[in-house]
């Protein structure tokens, strides 16, 4: 798994982490509107923030004084080609399930 991939699970490993891609996900929103949210501090959402931008997840535009968290679709990417491996793994096996009955039955 490349380092890319890896940040992005890290990223995603964390209840508070998700909740937050769930919140962008509707609206770019500072780090007061985000705080706003969870029974935590600023600097708490702020280290939350800084792994999801280090994973990809979330980019960081500064607007005059105010710093604009805006979800970055793309960065799910890498956890999306992890998982269809297994998509892919699954679909193979119950294809050849699929082949075993439907010869059982013919025999």
């Amino acid at each position: 798994m490349d380092h890319q991939t890896q940040n992005a699970f890290r990223a995603l490993a964390d209840p508070t982490r998700r909740d937050i891609v769930r919140i962008l996900a509707g609206q770019d929103m500072t780090i007061a509107q985000l705080t706003d949210r969870f029974d935590m501090t600023r600097a708490a959402v702020k280290k939350h923030l800084t792994v999801l931008s280090d994973g990809g997840l979330i980019s960081v535009e500064a607007r005059g004084r105010e710093r604009i968290n805006r979800l970055e679709p793309a960065g799910m990417t890498p956890v999306l080609d992890w998982l269809s491996y297994f998509d892919r793994f699954w679909d193979d096996r119950l294809a050849h399930l699929k082949d075993a009955i439907e010869r059982k039955r013919h025999d």
